[in-house]
């Protein structure tokens, strides 16, 4: 994908999800994807990250976003889950437990690593760029209604 350097919220009304996708980017990388049922005044509805997007909802194909680029503002043990959550491909499924295994630094067996796992799929800014929908027994960042949907699409 090209590089993205539009900065601002963009938004698109999804017919699968009957709520808006929204955008957030600056300086190349997408801050945030979230769910609104209205978008914000000033949203344009044009944008590469978007297009992905609608293409992978529009369920037609695998649509990988390996190529995004996702501002990941958190603490280092959260952003190393969540970058191995970006690890799970399209169709696959995880639990809690596997995806502490997968994430360096990380004790499976131990409580508090297992909750720093599931602090860091609920604190997900991306939602579908960061696939926590592929976590069957964590939190979503994504509304309930959007992740059991998302789920749906990827035969989860």
């Amino acid at each position: 994908m090209d590089e993205v350097t539009d900065a601002g919220i963009y938004a698109r009304k999804s017919p699968y999800l009957d709520r808006y996708v929204q955008v957030g980017a600056a300086s190349g990388r997408v801050l945030r994807v979230t769910f609104p049922e209205t978008p914000e005044g000033d949203s344009e509805d044009e944008h590469p990250v978007l297009e992905q997007i609608f293409d992978y909802l529009e369920g037609v194909e695998e649509v990988s976003f390996d190529d995004v680029q996702i501002a990941l503002t958190m603490p280092t043990d959260q952003r190393a889950v969540l970058e191995q959550v970006r690890q799970i491909p399209y169709g696959d499924q995880v639990g809690v437990e596997t995806l502490a295994r997968m994430t360096s630094g990380i004790d499976h067996q131990d409580d508090d690593d297992l909750i720093l796992v599931r602090t860091a799929l609920d604190e997900n800014p991306a939602p579908i760029l960061i696939p926590d929908h592929r976590v069957r027994d964590g939190p979503s960042a994504a509304p309930p209604a959007v992740e059991q949907k998302l789920r749906s699409l990827e035969g989860l």
